[in-house]
């Protein structure tokens, strides 16, 4: 999971509620402090266990450019309520909720990215192509299921789950396996208390469900390929869930952009928020350029 350093919103951004017709999704809102918006809005959707606050650190630098931009959590995560149907928690049911938020916002056509396990939902909604976009963004995230230490995570988590996935099982969960790590890891007291709070608010069916989505998604890089909007895979130097070569593969076959964050592991959006903000700005300015957008 990405662990934000900070929690206090900066000037600009703040948290609403989107109205969608698959239920209010939440989020945090950037703004310009000054100027208006004169760029297209960007949607940011975060990775497994993640939520909207893995961006803050990036939201200000962002929306300064000129755009609004949203950071949500997906349905089950956080703060946005979990449907009761297990079908919600697919990759299909994911990707619909991403474009009922982008539908919801009826601000013309976005720029839509996926961190990690959100690069894998985010990327359904791009070929269901149902959704006013107008770039895509891969942020470290991968063709197919992860593997190595992170799928062993992902397993654990969902074996411990799936049998009694319930509120009181996930505060066990959080216990036995999650809070010793959190208390090790050398995050102050309020960082280590938003992440126990969010695990536990996640739903535990949808933690179970996504766990075999990041677990069994299949390679859809040639339908992907076939896309003709602009795209971009962007990760750090040092990612340690899918590795930096497959990253870079995908760049190549999809035809996409690819930009490596020096000095970044898995999160550029917290590891190196400036840099890849201005990453992020650069690509999204080329994409509105008349000769794309006309």
């Amino acid at each position: 999971m990405s662990t934000p350093r900070f929690l206090d919103l900066p000037p600009g951004v703040r948290r609403i509620d989107v109205p969608t017709a698959l239920g209010p999704i939440a989020a945090l809102h950037a703004m310009p402090t000054a100027g208006g918006t004169d760029r297209q809005t960007a949607v940011l959707v975060p990775g497994y266990t993640g939520s909207k606050e893995d961006f803050i650190a990036l939201l200000q630098t962002l929306a300064q450019a000129g755009r609004s931009v949203l950071a949500i959590d997906m349905p089950g995560q956080y703060e946005s309520p979990g449907p009761k149907d297990p079908e919600s928690y697919t990759r299909e049911g994911l990707g619909r909720a991403v474009t009922e938020v982008v539908r919801a916002l009826d601000e013309g056509p976005v720029h839509l990215l996926g961190h990690s396990f959100g690069g894998l939902v985010t990327r359904e909604a791009v070929l269901a192509n149902e959704a006013p976009l107008l770039s895509f963004t891969l942020m470290s995230s991968g063709p197919s299921a992860i593997s190595g230490l992170r799928a062993v995570d992902a397993q654990r988590l969902k074996t411990a789950l799936e049998a009694s996935p319930t509120r009181e099982r996930l505060r066990e969960v959080w216990d036995e396996y999650l809070e010793a790590p959190a208390r090790s890891s050398g995050i102050s007291d309020e960082i280590h208390a938003f992440l126990r709070a969010r695990m536990l608010a996640n739903d535990p069916h949808g933690l179970v469900r996504m766990a075999d989505v990041i677990l069994s998604a299949p390679d859809r890089s040639a339908e992907l390929a076939q896309v003709d909007l602009p795209k971009l895979v962007i990760y750090g130097e040092d990612d340690d869930a899918w590795p930096t070569e497959v990253q870079a593969d995908m760049a190549q076959r999809v035809g996409a952009r690819r930009v490596v964050i020096p000095g970044a592991c898995h999160s550029p959006n917290v590891e190196a928020p400036e840099t890849t903000a201005s990453a992020l700005t650069r690509f999204w300015h080329d994409a509105e350029t008349p000769a794309r957008t006309s």
